[in-house]
């Protein structure tokens, strides 16, 4: 992204702080796994979506007095100890090049300088990104520093930075969607890949290497999220990620992977024969999830609300499967498909904003993701496409990743 993408999303988060505030945003630190191990870092999202940064322990403060808005970044000082072990740090340089942020400081400035504000310039209120999902959940930087200024400027105000930067975040620029456009098609890549090389008898995680491989092949750093490659029953699981059973002759294999590009993620699930041959009852409800998919995609429109997506999925699931039988009213269609048809997508693969009330709006992207999941058959079958919310309409951006059953079979009869 342009330094020039950050900063517009600096300005339209300034626009919405009140006069004599504060916004303070920090990048995270990648906590320690066991020892002296560390997790791989990741940037906080919020922070990142303002400005570019990928390093850890970056603050950001925007500083809004008498209608005048001040950025500053604050950056680790330079160790040449450390980057013997460890490689460079953000240069105060590169950090003004990436950001747009021509004021950099190094971190041992923080405190004084947000001191100053607080006192010299009569800051009232201090927004912060107070994500917090759990009550009882891990705590952010961004709660502990709240915890300090409550208990040191009890006089400040304390509002949560969080649903405002989340809903900017909910309209992706045509930069945004270039970059998921990106994902997807290095997606798209490796589900074939993994086609190719797939049949039965093979182990989950040994098929899962060959998505793998492509991603690692494309200088792609990330996943969007842990790979699901699940075969038979397995695929009967929402959320299995464990991918080490073997493959069973004639299974079917559901894959619900992302790659991830420059932290925008693509979100593809995908089912095929393990054996490159659908049976006629794995074909049947292939067919009833496909068809779901594709009339809960043709209503995307501006002003839809947003829960008629999955009404309409589930309606058209449970009809077709009472005229062949599986169920006999439409209430038990909860034992076949049981969870949401859509989400955002962006940054976060499920990502951020309220669904509360929500209707279309062009910007938008999200994914449509239809299934059923039968136990008792060992067959599980999701299928799912990303889709940019249009001035007229949409636009599907996995559009040619193959879908139908001919499609797919010819693809296996030609590997």
């Amino acid at each position: 992204m342009k330094p020039s993408f950050y900063a517009e999303n600096r300005k339209k988060l300034a626009a919405q702080l009140p006069n004599e505030s504060t916004a303070v945003l920090f990048a995270g630190e990648a906590p320690y796994k066991s020892a002296d191990e560390r997790y791989p870092f990741t940037p906080n999202r919020n922070f990142y979506y303002n400005t570019g940064i990928d390093g850890q322990n970056v603050i950001l403060v925007i500083k809004k007095t008498a209608g005048t808005v001040e950025e500053t970044l604050f950056i680790e000082k330079p160790d040449p100890v450390m980057e013997k072990w460890v490689g460079v740090t953000i240069s105060q340089e590169e950090a003004k090049a990436v950001s747009g942020i021509g004021q950099v400081q190094y971190l041992e400035n923080f405190e004084s300088s947000i001191g100053r504000t607080l006192f010299t310039e009569q800051v009232q209120t201090v927004f912060l990104d107070l994500e917090q999902r759990e009550f009882k959940g891990w705590q952010s930087k961004a709660s502990l520093f709240a915890k300090h200024l409550q208990e040191h400027y009890p006089q400040v105000a304390i509002r949560n930075a969080y649903p405002i930067i989340t809903e900017l975040r909910v309209f992706k620029t045509a930069e945004e969607i270039e970059k998921i456009k990106e994902a997807i098609q290095i997606t798209k890549d490796g589900i074939y890949n993994v086609m190719k090389h797939a049949g039965s008898g093979m182990l989950e995680n040994e098929l899962e290497a060959h998505f793998n491989f492509v991603l690692k092949t494309a200088g792609v750093k990330d996943f969007a999220f842990h790979t699901i490659l699940a075969s038979g029953k397995n695929a009967t699981v929402l959320h299995y990620e464990n991918n080490d059973s073997h493959i069973e002759k004639d299974s079917l294999i559901l894959l619900d992977l992302g790659a991830q590009k420059d932290y925008y993620n693509a979100d593809i699930s995908f089912t095929f024969p393990a054996d490159g041959k659908f049976t006629e009852r794995q074909k049947q409800f292939y067919n009833i999830v496909l068809k779901a998919l594709r009339e809960t995609t043709s209503l995307i429109k501006p002003g839809l609300k947003f829960a008629e997506l999955n009404e309409r999925t589930k309606a058209i699931l449970a009809e077709e499967c009472m005229k062949i039988g599986l169920i006999k009213e439409a209430s038990e269609i909860s034992n076949y498909y049981y969870h949401g048809v859509s989400h955002f997508l962006g940054l976060d693969t499920h990502d951020v904003g309220s669904y509360k009330n929500r209707v279309l709006e062009p910007g938008m992207v999200l994914t449509i993701e239809p299934g059923l999941y039968i136990a008792e058959e060992a067959i599980g079958i999701r299928i799912e496409d990303d889709i940019l919310v249009t001035e007229d309409g949409y636009e599907n951006l996995s559009a040619d990743i193959i879908r139908t059953t001919d499609e797919i079979e010819a693809f296996m009869s030609d590997r």
